[in-house]
């Protein structure tokens, strides 16, 4: 099985950490190929950076067509109803990938991400999915998308104490981690607070596992009808 993990963001650094933590979560025989755009926002903080990676998103799912399921590597889900309109194969949100698992092993559970920015969009999402009623609250640990790739920072500290304040305050049973760039943080994060912690890296690589592994194509009818190919053509030329 292959899957494509992809940071949305230009900031290769990100892209490895992503690529480990898929790595880590994928199944024996799975193949993880991690890649981000070459033109593109370093980070995606907010609406106006989700724009600007559409392009640079979609451009890497059209030429990487030898998948079995695409991973989409940012917490606001970036790009995912267009991107399955481009393929069939499953293209999972690490977003919405999250909030199913947490609310599958938890009553009420509280997000933490990044900057106050990103939490209108994740609150949109979760109402979406219909799954606002099952969160207690968005979060932001106001630590920047880049923060999180700089050694010696303090983002892991402000991280965890939105965490104990998402259980004193939200009365939280479980945690989602917001941000692609928080991967590999939740095992200790879980250990120090006692309670589920969610990265929605690995929790989207083991559901790309399932679907893929059940066949399961994305609808051709309605929202999800593909471009025509003479579009594409003219879009994504060859080369």
């Amino acid at each position: 099985m292959k899957i494509l993990v992809i940071n949305p963001n230009t900031t290769a650094s990100m892209t490895d950490h992503i690529g480990k933590a898929a790595l880590s979560a994928a199944s024996p025989g799975t193949d993880i190929t991690a890649v981000n755009p070459v033109h593109g926002p370093r980070s995606i903080e907010g609406y106006f950076d989700e724009a600007m990676s559409l392009a640079g998103l979609l451009e890497t799912i059209h030429r990487n067509p030898d998948c079995d399921a695409v991973v989409i590597a940012c917490f606001d889900d970036t790009g995912l109803d267009a991107a399955r309109c481009l393929t069939d194969k499953p293209v999972i949100g690490i977003g919405e990938a999250a909030y199913h698992f947490a609310s599958m092993i938890s009553n009420k559970f509280s997000v933490v991400t990044t900057l106050a920015r990103s939490v209108p969009a994740l609150e949109h999402n979760l109402a979406r999915y219909g799954l606002i009623a099952r969160c207690a609250r968005v979060r932001s640990s106001e630590v920047a998308v880049l923060e999180l790739e700089q050694p010696g920072s303090n983002a892991r500290q402000k991280i965890s104490a939105e965490i104990g304040l998402a259980v004193a305050e939200d009365n939280a049973e479980a945690i989602v981690l917001g941000c692609a760039g928080m991967a590999g943080l939740a095992a200790d994060l879980a250990a120090e607070h006692g309670l589920p912690v969610l990265d929605g890296v690995t929790c989207a690589v083991k559901l790309a596992e399932a679907m893929a592994g059940l066949g399961m194509r994305t609808s051709r009818l309605g929202g999800y009808a593909p471009p025509p190919a003479e579009k594409l053509k003219h879009i994504f030329p060859a080369g």
